[in-house]
């Protein structure tokens, strides 16, 4: 679009189904070079990618010619099937239904791209729950526990 400028920077968090420890260590390196080409030939601007086992963090800068709806459902649907595909862990992987997008200004973006850096040390700490609790009320976003990424039961 001709004119048009912005200036987005999207945390997205989401997670394994039922937030099992599918995302293995030998191999996360190369699902995380995957999600990063769907978001560039998607026309967005990775600026890091980073986890656990059991979820995502993804910090982007965000292009407005596709919703966030629909970036997220390719993230998800081809990296999937990339796993599967490939046989990388034991069963069917699959991403939890749902995630959280979070907005940052560019003077913030330093400390998040640390913070998702440092995602081992934060987990040593606290559970991915109890994280993404932590920013679903930072950012006063309301919420129901029912909707809540949960384990199997």
């Amino acid at each position: 679009m001709a004119n048009t400028y912005t200036q987005i920077h999207l945390h997205l968090v989401f997670a394994v189904k039922y937030r099992e420890g599918l995302i293995g260590k030998k191999w996360k390196d190369e699902l995380y070079k995957y999600i990063t080409g769907i978001i560039q030939n998607n026309k967005h601007k990775l600026l890091i990618i980073n986890g656990m086992p059991d979820h995502v963090h993804i910090l982007i800068g965000f292009r407005t010619h596709q919703s966030l709806a629909d970036l997220i459902k390719n993230i998800k649907q081809s990296s999937s099937l990339w796993i599967n595909e490939r046989k990388l862990c034991k069963g069917k992987f699959a991403w939890q239904e749902g995630y959280g997008a979070f907005s940052y200004g560019h003077s913030q973006l330093p400390q998040i791209i640390e913070y998702i850096k440092e995602q081992e040390n934060h987990h040593q700490k606290r559970s991915f729950l109890e994280e993404y609790q932590s920013f679903l009320k930072l950012f006063e976003v309301d919420f129901e526990e029912k909707y809540i990424f949960k384990e199997m039961e």
